[in-house]
């Protein structure tokens, strides 16, 4: 593939002269709004997040504490964020007077690669309450060593990938008007079951953790999204006992699995006003992290051939994983 010069919306000026011969030196292809992606360790993104993600994993310092919360990007993040943090500060915050509340879950929880590690390679992380809890879309391979060596939990949430390109595709498909300008939804489609989009392929992102979660089930939770909407107060049970703050029995009969699972709802987080109004760090507004967070969305943008054809890239790759995905909403 053609070598192609750094995009001038990417902040060269933070990439050291190391990381600027690097870029220039792995695998290119355009992304959906025509910038450059870059493949580093197998994984597909822009610029500025493979330096920040080689700068979490020289820097990054894992505490045995830890909860890392990871995801492909638009797979149930925001809410994985909203119920870990709730499940975990649950005796610190009585649910009535919830940091979620008035705060954003993406606030509550940042990224660690987007949000710590892009503008700062030492990042002061020591204010952070333990259990300390982050998050990352970096796939499992190239977690920093100090994650992938010590106890900390990791919790992986992965949604339909039918649905996750969707969402993905609306949500940028938002900030249309703000000079980003997508190519269509049947060119972004082809490039996904070529294995190209941000942190793709898909199927490796998803690959890497369920095989960890098989191989160290006391440290990787895998969580399938689709599940989590078909029966929340077990996942949040589950979510409660692998994060070593399982619930009492006085708790269960007071209602308190309900109450979180009620509080962290979509349709709960969506009508906060903190949600409504405002903007993420990196740009995006609060609102356009809510759209409609339903099973099966799919179906009113792909046709049944496009479905079709990403069932059988999924059957290929996912193949003797014992991991798939439910096709009917």
């Amino acid at each position: 593939m053609e070598k192609q010069k750094i995009e001038a919306a990417a902040p060269v000026e933070e990439l050291s002269n190391e990381i600027q011969e690097l870029l220039l030196n792995l695998p290119t292809e355009k992304n959906w709004d025509g910038t450059s992606l870059y493949q580093y360790q197998g994984c597909w993104n822009r610029s500025q997040y493979v330096f920040a993600t080689i700068s979490f994993q020289r820097h990054f310092q894992a505490k045995e504490s830890d909860i890392i919360l990871t995801s492909f990007p638009k797979s149930g993040t925001t809410w994985l964020k909203a119920l870990a943090f709730t499940i975990v500060n649950r005796s610190r915050y009585p649910l009535e007077n919830s940091p979620l509340i008035t705060t954003p879950p993406h606030q509550l929880v940042p990224f660690l690669e987007v949000d710590l590690y892009l503008k700062n390679q030492s990042p002061n992380l020591e204010d952070f309450p333990n259990p300390r809890i982050l998050a990352t879309h970096v796939p499992y391979a190239s977690l920093p060593n100090s994650i992938l060596n010590s106890d900390c939990h990791i919790v992986y949430v992965a949604r339909n990938p039918l649905d996750q390109f969707i969402s993905h595709w609306k949500f940028l498909s938002g900030f249309q008007d703000q000079n980003m300008n997508l190519v269509s939804v049947v060119e972004a489609f082809e490039m996904i079951c070529n294995g190209v989009q941000s942190y793709g392929p898909i199927w490796e992102h998803i690959l890497g953790y369920w095989k960890a979660s098989q191989e160290q089930p006391e440290k990787v939770l895998f969580l399938k999204y689709e599940d989590m909407k078909e029966d929340i107060k077990l996942n949040v049970k589950n979510l409660a006992n692998f994060l070593g703050c399982p619930f009492t029995e006085d708790e269960e009969r007071q209602g308190v699995v309900e109450e979180i699972s009620k509080l962290c709802s979509f349709d709960n987080l969506k009508t906060l006003e903190v949600n409504k109004n405002g903007k993420h760090r990196t740009g995006f507004r609060n609102d356009t992290f809510f759209r409609k967070g339903t099973v099966g969305d799919w179906r009113n943008y792909l046709t049944p051939s496009m479905a079709e054809r990403m069932e059988k890239v999924l059957e290929e790759k996912l193949s003797g994983s014992g991991l798939s995905f439910k096709k009917e909403s």
